[in-house]
């Protein structure tokens, strides 16, 4: 029998496809051995390819050709974004009011909308939490979004203490919510670029209890304090940007930003006597341009 050989891939397909290639070889020429078939990992963290071994069949040896068509390719093992994720159709996923984002703000109409305003996410009335809930409810809620958040870092292959606070409204909520702080040695790749796995964490979080309780809870979860220093940051960058307009009177545009972030831009913002601020663009290329105020 001829030497065997190991090929790798996104998927066991893809291996295979990719020996056979360098091979020369068709299907019904060599043996195959499925090794691996890989792991897509939490978030791309943790993934491992798909891996075979191809071995040429000895002389003489024909097989026989396959009687039905090859099976599709296996979906691939790219990790998708986290927005497509969608509940079951019995009830719609929650909505986060965090990511209602009012993109025009006028500093004589404060919170006022516009026919320019963006609209994150549609709310979903019978999933908005109640203004008030119980003591025990509270209790409850701690304890299953702490469990929850700990299994799902440890499945991401990290140690960490999940410490939980109740926190008043701020700059980034506008309602009561529960901050899930975890703390530890290493956790840097759970914040991710701008906090893009950190808010993958968040909103599957949100999800998972929403699906147990069947109720809306504002859940924010972070990484040693890093939203904190992220808004901080956000809100003097905002303040410089608008003195600067403000002594130049040319309109400034910042960097593309995530809703939230944007959010807080416009907060800073909305009540400065000399500026206004409003979103342009589309996507991820979507940004904050800081207008002197005529």
């Amino acid at each position: 029998m001829a030497d065997e050989t190991l090929f790798t891939g996104k998927s066991v397909d893809e291996a295979i496809a990719e020996g056979l290639r360098t091979l020369g070889l068709l299907q019904n020429e060599v043996e195959i051995e499925i090794i691996s078939r890989g792991s897509r990992g939490i978030f791309g963290l943790g993934s491992e390819p798909a891996q075979v071994r191809i071995r040429r069949r000895s002389v003489g040896v024909q097989a026989a050709p396959p009687a039905t068509a090859p099976p599709p390719p296996a979906p691939s093992l790219d990790v998708e974004p986290v927005e497509d994720v969608v509940a079951p159709p019995s009830k719609p996923p929650a909505t986060d009011p965090s990511l209602i984002s009012t993109e025009v703000f006028a500093p004589d109409l404060p919170g006022a909308q516009t026919a320019s305003d963006e609209i994150e996410i549609d709310v979903d009335a019978e999933t908005v939490e109640d203004a008030e809930s119980t003591a025990e409810e509270d209790e409850q809620l701690v304890q299953l979004a702490t469990e929850l958040l700990g299994a799902l870092v440890r499945l991401m292959g990290f140690e960490a203490e999940v410490v939980a606070t109740w926190r008043e409204p701020d700059a980034d909520n506008e309602q009561r919510y529960l901050l899930l702080d975890l703390q530890g040695k290493d956790l840097s790749p759970l914040i991710g670029r701008r906090g893009d796995t950190l808010g993958n964490m968040q909103y599957l979080v949100r999800l998972m209890v929403n699906q147990r309780l069947h109720r809306w809870k504002n859940i924010v979860v972070d990484v040693e304090g890093y939203r904190q220093r992220r808004i901080e940051h956000l809100s003097q960058l905002a303040l410089r940007s608008a003195q600067q307009v403000a002594q130049t009177g040319r309109a400034l545009a910042l960097e593309p930003m995530a809703p939230g972030e944007r959010r807080i831009i416009h907060l800073t913002l909305r009540d400065h006597p000399d500026v206004i601020t409003e979103s342009s663009g589309e996507g991820e290329r979507r940004k904050v341009q800081i207008l002197p105020r005529r």
